[in-house]
């Protein structure tokens, strides 16, 4: 069966994520791509709510899923040869540069990103301090 990356950082899970994983699924089987706590830092110049330790047992708990291994932001030829990986699987915000025959881009959920969760959760806990 074909080993299939879909690297993801999971800073919040939402049904996006697991909808790509369920669409990953139907092509082998799927080696989630975890990005480190110190990748997500140097990108996105945040600690994620939750770190990587934490993020792996929710993926790990995931059906669609079957490993979970450590990767960069951007993933390169180089691990999906460290990995054994067939295929890489990423939404249409994809910045990875593997060659075009080892990549599948399915397009992302509409109206859902971790960003915007965040960001919603921002205001609601604004609203709640300012009523108090």
């Amino acid at each position: 069966m074909k080993r299939i990356m879909v690297d993801m950082s999971v800073t919040l899970l939402h049904h996006g994520h697991v909808r790509l994983l369920k669409k990953a699924s139907e092509l082998g089987t799927v080696i989630v791509g975890l990005v480190t706590d110190d990748e997500i830092f140097l990108k996105k110049g945040y600690q994620p709510e939750l770190n990587y330790e934490q993020r792996k047992e929710i993926l790990e708990s995931i059906k669609y899923v079957s490993e979970v291994v450590p990767a960069p932001w951007l993933v390169d030829e180089s691990i999906l040869t460290k990995y054994d990986i067939d295929l890489l699987v990423h939404g249409s915000d994809n910045a990875n540069v593997v060659p075009t025959e080892k990549l599948k881009i399915f397009p992302r959920t509409e109206g859902v990103s971790s960003s915007d969760i965040r960001q919603d959760s921002i205001r609601v806990v604004t609203q709640i301090n300012n009523q108090n």
